[in-house]
C-alpha cells in the first residue's frame, strides 16, 4: 500500500533530475488502504473480565468445545477487530478457529442461529488459529465486516484443547451457547447443548474503524450497571440505554461508544472471594478491588475519553466499610482517571433497604451511604468533572432509603428496565463532552 506511494515520489524526483522541470504525473486516487489509513479505531463494545470461579465450568474450562456469544454494539463502522483475553488464565490457551456473523432473525432461535451469508472467519496474524499466552490478550486482524450502530454480532470460538480455568465475564444478562467440537460454521444452534444466561468466555472487546471518533465512555461500576434486575437478552442495562439515547440524539460520527466495564458484586476496597454480610460467600467473578482493575478494565480501552464511576454500595452492605474508606478510594480512582487526561464523572449511591437477609441493610449502613452521597454532592463535586445523582433518580421520595417501587426489580437493590431507563435519561450529555 505504501510502496506505490514511495515509487510515485521517487519516479517524480527522477524526472525532475533529468528534465529540470516539474512532471505531471497521473494519479489513480487513494486506494482502499489509503482511506483506511485516515480512519481511527474506536471501541464499540467491551466487558470486564475476571478469573474463573473455584468450582464449576469456569474452573474446569473448555476442551474441544465451541462457544457462541452474542454482543450488542454501540457505534458502527466498516471494519472490525475482536479482542480475546486470557488475562486470568493459568496456562496458554489455543484458539482453533473463530468466526463472526449476524444473527438469523428469521428463525425461531434467533439468539444462537446465524445468517450463513454473513459468516466470516477471523484471522490472527494471517492464520486461522492462534495461541493466547498466559495472562495475555489476543487481537484479531482487521476484518471488512460492516457493523451498524446498536446491532447484534455473533462470535463463535472453538477451543480444541483444554483451556484450564477461563477468563470470563459472569453476569452477561445474555444467553450464550456451548457445544462439543468445532461449531464455528454451524448455521443453527442445535449443537450448542449448554445454554447459560451468563458468561462471555475469553472475550473482552470489539473495536470498529470510524472516519472520526469522539472516543468512548467507560462505565466503571458494579451489578447496577452490569444489569442485574434487567431483562435478559434485551440490552436494558442503563449503559445500553444511554448508548441508545446518544445515537438518537446524535446519529453520526460524533457519537461516542459506551463501554460497560462493570462487574456485579465489585467493591472498591475488597476482593471478590471475600465473604460479605447475609452469608454471602464471595466469588472470583466479582473481580479484584476496583483500583486493581483500573489498568485493564478502563485505561486499556480503545480511545477512552470519559469514565463514569459508580461503586461503593457493595463495600457498605457486604463489608460495612466506613464512609471515609469509600470516599478515599473514590478520590483515588478520580485522581488516576484525571491523571490519564480522561474526564471523570461519579454517581451517587442508590438506596437498598429491604435487600437481603437481616444485617445486609441497617440504619447505620444507610447513614454511611448518605454520608458518601453528601460528600459527593458537596466537597467531592469540586474534585470530579461531574456528578450523576442516581440516588435522586431512583429513591422513593416517601422512603428515601428504598427504591421507588416502579423502578424496583424486586430485590430492592437493582433497578428494573424502567429504572435503568430513568438512570440513562438522567445523564446530562454535556458532561460527556457533547
Amino acid at each position: 500500500m505504501s510502496t506505490p506511494k514511495r515509487w510515485h515520489v521517487v519516479a517524480t524526483a527522477a524526472i525532475l533530475l533529468v528534465t529540470g522541470t516539474p512532471a505531471v504525473v497521473a494519479s489513480a486516487g487513494p486506494s482502499d488502504a489509503d482511506r483506511r489509513d485516515r480512519t481511527t479505531w474506536a471501541a464499540t463494545w467491551a466487558t470486564a473480565v475476571t478469573r474463573g470461579n473455584a468450582t464449576g465450568l469456569t474452573n474446569t474450562g473448555l476442551n474441544n468445545q465451541s462457544v457462541r456469544m452474542v454482543v450488542h454494539t454501540t457505534v458502527g463502522g466498516p471494519v472490525l477487530r475482536v479482542r480475546l483475553s486470557n488475562m486470568y488464565g493459568e496456562q496458554a490457551v489455543r484458539v482453533g478457529r473463530a468466526t463472526i456473523a449476524r444473527p438469523n432473525t428469521a428463525t425461531a432461535d434467533d439468539l444462537s442461529d446465524i445468517d450463513p451469508a454473513t459468516l466470516r472467519e477471523l484471522s490472527f496474524g494471517g492464520a486461522a488459529s492462534a495461541t493466547m499466552n498466559r495472562g495475555a490478550e489476543l487481537l484479531s486482524d482487521p476484518l471488512d465486516f460492516p457493523v451498524a450502530d446498536q446491532s447484534d454480532l455473533v462470535l463463535t470460538v472453538h477451543f480444541p484443547t483444554p483451556t484450564g480455568p477461563v477468563t470470563f465475564h459472569g453476569q452477561s444478562r445474555q444467553t450464550n451457547f456451548i457445544g462439543a467440537t468445532d461449531l464455528t460454521s454451524a448455521a443453527d444452534g442445535a449443537g450448542f447443548t449448554i445454554r447459560p444466561n451468563c458468561c462471555w468466555f475469553f472475550l473482552s472487546g470489539i473495536d470498529v474503524q470510524r472516519r472520526h471518533s469522539p472516543g468512548s465512555v467507560v462505565v466503571f461500576g458494579d451489578s447496577i450497571a452490569d444489569g442485574n434486575g434487567s431483562t435478559v437478552n434485551a440490552n436494558k442495562r442503563w449503559p445500553d440505554l444511554l448508548a441508545d439515547r446518544l445515537i438518537d440524539a446524535r446519529p453520526d460520527v460524533r457519537t461516542p461508544g459506551v463501554l460497560n466495564a462493570s462487574l456485579a458484586g465489585n467493591r472498591l476496597n475488597h476482593e471478590g472471594p471475600e465473604p460479605g454480610a447475609g452469608d454471602f460467600p464471595g466469588y472470583h467473578e466479582l473481580g479484584p478491588n476496583a483500583l486493581a482493575r483500573l489498568d485493564e478494565d478502563v485505561f486499556s480501552q480503545t480511545d477512552a475519553r470519559t469514565v463514569v464511576t459508580h461503586l461503593g454500595i457493595n463495600d457498605i452492605w457486604m463489608s460495612n466499610d466506613s464512609a471515609d474508606a469509600i470516599i478515599a478510594s473514590l478520590r483515588q480512582v478520580n485522581q488516576q482517571v484525571q491523571a490519564r487526561g480522561l474526564r471523570s464523572l461519579v454517581a451517587t449511591l442508590t438506596p437498598y433497604e429491604g435487600h437481603g437477609k437481616p444485617g445486609v441493610w441497617t440504619p447505620e449502613k444507610d447513614a454511611t451511604r448518605q454520608a458518601v452521597n453528601a460528600w459527593l454532592r458537596g466537597e467531592g463535586a469540586a474534585e470530579f468533572d461531574g456528578l450523576l445523582d442516581f440516588d435522586a433518580v431512583l429513591r422513593d421520595p416517601a422512603q428515601p432509603s428504598r427504591l421507588l417501587p416502579a423502578y424496583d426489580s424486586g430485590d430492592h437493590i437493582h433497578p428494573n428496565d424502567a429504572g435503568n431507563q430513568a438512570m440513562a435519561d438522567a445523564v446530562p450529555l454535556r458532561l460527556l463532552g457533547l
